[in-house]
């Protein structure tokens, strides 16, 4: 059995809760008056007096042992919150000449087309989940040249890593076909015929504009 060192209204509220019972249950097990329990809810703060604590302290001895294991549980701290980590993709827009590599993919009975991405688990380089996705989906074998940045995506709430590759070997294939539609290299003029410039991060259309 743990020692309580000092009563207040929060933990003689916690041994209430324990013994499951209402406040005129427990006032009447106290032998004081149910405003009196009403006031250590309200206050939970407040240290008992001298007389209280050794009320408390035989109520608490009394218990028995199912009741002081759960105001044990109850009396404890609680664990740090460990916060999920955000879902992560790694992006890659790669280019081979005046042409950007894209795949079309299926989803919720549409399909649109985007850049090779895969998701990137926790410990693993975002730089190369992107080139080892691209191969992946399409066959075509890349390396990065350069990070573009990093934004929540605007359709899928994840954190989207965006890096500017270089096509080095390779046709593109469809080799996820359950996923994606067809895969292809299209003029870096017309990208915006196959997704929305308003959906395009910015920085990728500043990178490819700055490409003689």
């Amino acid at each position: 059995m743990d020692v309580v060192e000092s009563w207040t209204g929060r933990s003689a509220c916690l041994l209430q809760q324990a013994m499951r019972l209402t406040n005129e249950a427990f006032a009447e097990r106290l032998g004081i008056s149910e405003r009196t329990i009403s006031r250590w809810h309200a206050n939970p703060a407040m240290i008992h007096r001298t007389e209280v604590q050794q009320i408390l302290d035989i109520a608490y001895e009394e218990a028995g042992e199912a009741v002081q294991r759960r105001f044990a549980l109850l009396v404890r701290p609680p664990a740090p919150r460990v916060e999920a980590q955000a879902l992560r993709v790694a992006i890659a827009v790669v280019l081979r000449g005046d042409d950007v590599l894209l795949v079309c993919r299926r989803g919720d009975g549409e399909i649109r087309w985007q850049f090779p991405a895969g998701m990137v688990k926790p410990g693993a380089a975002p730089e190369t989940v992107a080139v080892q996705e691209t191969h992946g989906e399409t066959g075509v074998h890349c390396t990065v040249r350069q990070q573009l940045g990093e934004r929540v995506h605007p359709l899928t709430g994840v954190v989207a890593t965006y890096f500017l590759a270089d096509h080095l070997a390779g046709e593109p294939a469809n080799r996820d076909p359950l996923e994606n539609v067809d895969v292809a290299f299209v003029p870096r003029a017309a990208l915006t015929r196959f997704i929305p410039q308003d959906q395009i991060f910015p920085p990728i259309l500043s990178a490819l504009e700055a490409i003689a």
